[in-house]
């Protein structure tokens, strides 16, 4: 007989049994692996949509920054480091309005570790490799600029790795292992 993976057919089969079930039974066993297995799943649904949900926020970010620049069909290295900055500088203010709030001697707010926490994970990805739409290409900056801003759009731009340290741009090779 299969072994079923989901909690919900664990429970169902268990329902149906008679008396109460034994630590270290068969059943018991086979309720925890279920539940763990669930559990497991439900972590990694939330990652992910965390994950996408930041890489969205970051895209509408640039996409912000690049309709502010109608000029330019094309944006180069310089300007991928200016947004960049621009925007792990975005809660600067909120931080140093936070801190300024604060009597002398007090710890900080839980907002407040938050805030700088992020930016200082933020700068450090940023150290080894921002991931950002590559808007130096001139067809990914017309989808960015006509992009609805859901997460299913996403696929259509192409992304590129630019770190602090980076003195020239990818090669498209590159950037398509990433």
């Amino acid at each position: 007989m299969p072994i079923a993976h989901s909690l919900t057919k664990v429970q169902k089969t268990i329902q149906k049994s008679k008396g109460a079930m034994h630590p270290k039974g068969r059943k018991f066993k086979q309720l925890s692996r279920a539940t763990l297995r669930e559990s497991k799943i439900n972590e990694k649904k939330l990652h992910h949509v965390q994950n996408k949900e930041y890489q969205n926020q970051r895209t509408v970010f640039f996409q912000e920054a690049i309709s502010n620049r109608e000029e330019k069909d094309v944006f180069g290295l310089e300007d991928m480091k200016l947004f960049i900055e621009a925007f792990l500088s975005r809660d600067d203010e909120e931080i140093e309005q936070l801190k300024s709030e604060r009597r002398k001697g007090r710890p900080a707010t839980t907002r407040q570790v938050l805030l700088e926490n992020k930016k200082k994970e933020e700068e450090q990805e940023y150290k080894t490799g921002y991931l950002i739409p590559d808007i130096s290409d001139e067809k990914t900056v017309v989808f960015l600029r006509n992009w609805n801003g859901t997460t299913g759009g996403l696929g259509i731009l192409k992304f590129i790795r630019i770190s602090k340290d980076t003195t020239e741009l990818p090669n498209p090779e590159d950037a398509m292992r990433d």
